[in-house]
């Protein structure tokens, strides 16, 4: 059976940066969400999982840090991801002698009309691909943190609004790598979700190399979707009902991260609304208009773990995402609660 996203006429419409956008019927943005995973498995093969992860983060209106070694395919999927929408899409390399102009834009006088003239940086965009972030200074790397949260850009006291819809795609190399900055807490915080790609199964890796021998697949990646046709997916995903039970369930596990012995830092209140909105674009893709427990467990990983701080005076804990999964097996779904069965 399809579920109808706008049964109700009053939820028909969302507010989307500046314009009033119209939802989309379930049978329509599966078929919009197949285009966008299908275009990029042509270049993105054996990567279900991360790939449909990135597209949730896009229709919840996300930004996303992929993080693994050089060479697994990390700015592939960014690239990819940018191509299968017909959008503004700019690509900032980080390097070390980047500066914070280099990505906001500057002020240039203009010597005709004796004013000054902004001229827009590639923050400027639909979708920005940040290649290898943490190869840049945190200096570099807080001319973000405006634009990420609040989708605008201040310049020499001037604010300048980004278009919608708007997404940070960031690659970085671990920390370990030579080169890098760890990021700002700050910043890791405005990061929806964290992926990491892994390396690929022996039958991805062989028919990789046989279908890029002669050409990049990118090469041939075409949009499949409008920003308007975008704009209404995520206008969807809005109108996807989260019960005050699912509520307090997010808020409920991101408490247990504040308290756990295990982490000095836990999950900030940006972090639960995250998890909520991300969640809700999970129970679209899957055809719901309403978000079920199982959604948050999933997506809880992703979303918490590269936020969490470990306390490093406990000997022997294991990694930050096996802390998360034990605090999601000891909190209890609330039941019964706001229509929750």
């Amino acid at each position: 059976m399809v579920t109808s996203f706008a049964a109700n006429p009053d939820h028909g419409r969302v507010d989307i940066g500046r314009d009033r956008v119209s939802t989309m019927e379930a049978d329509e943005l599966a078929e919009a969400a197949g285009r966008i995973l299908g275009a990029i498995e042509t270049v993105i093969d054996g990567k279900r999982a991360q790939v449909e992860l990135a597209l949730m983060v896009l229709l919840a209106e996300g930004h996303l840090l992929i993080e693994d070694v050089p060479g697994v395919g990390k700015t592939m999927l960014a690239r990819a991801l940018a191509r299968s929408v017909d959008g503004t899409v700019t690509r900032i390399q980080f390097t070390p002698d980047l500066l914070p102009a280099d990505v906001t834009g500057v002020s240039v006088y203009n010597q005709g009309d004796r004013t000054f003239e902004f001229k827009p940086g590639p923050i400027f965009a639909n979708i920005v691909i940040g290649d290898e972030i943490n190869r840049a200074s945190p200096k570099t790397q807080s001319a973000l943190l405006e634009s990420m949260e609040e989708r605008q850009v201040t310049v020499d006291g001037v604010t300048y609004p980004l278009s919608s819809p708007f997404t940070v795609v960031a690659t970085q190399n671990p920390i370990e790598m030579e080169g890098t900055y760890a990021l700002p807490e700050a910043q890791r915080d405005r990061f929806m979700a964290r992926i990491s790609m892994g390396y690929p199964d022996p039958a991805s890796e062989l028919a990789m190399l046989q279908q890029r021998e002669t050409a990049s697949p990118l090469d041939g990646l075409r949009p499949v979707v409008t920003v308007a046709e975008l704009l209404r997916m995520i206008a969807t995903v809005r109108e996807v009902y989260a019960s005050w039970a699912v509520e307090q369930y997010a808020v409920a596990i991101a408490n247990a991260t504040r308290r756990d012995r295990e982490l000095r830092l836990g999950a900030s209140p940006r972090a639960t609304l995250q998890l909520v909105r991300i969640a809700k674009a999970r129970a679209a893709l899957d055809g719901r208009d309403f978000v079920l427990p199982d959604d948050v467990d999933a997506l809880a990983v992703p979303v918490l773990a590269h936020r969490l701080v470990p306390n490093a005076r406990i000997a022997g804990a294991g990694s930050v995402a096996d802390t998360v999964r034990r605090i999601l097996a000891e909190t209890s779904v609330p039941i019964g609660v706001g229509g929750l069965a």
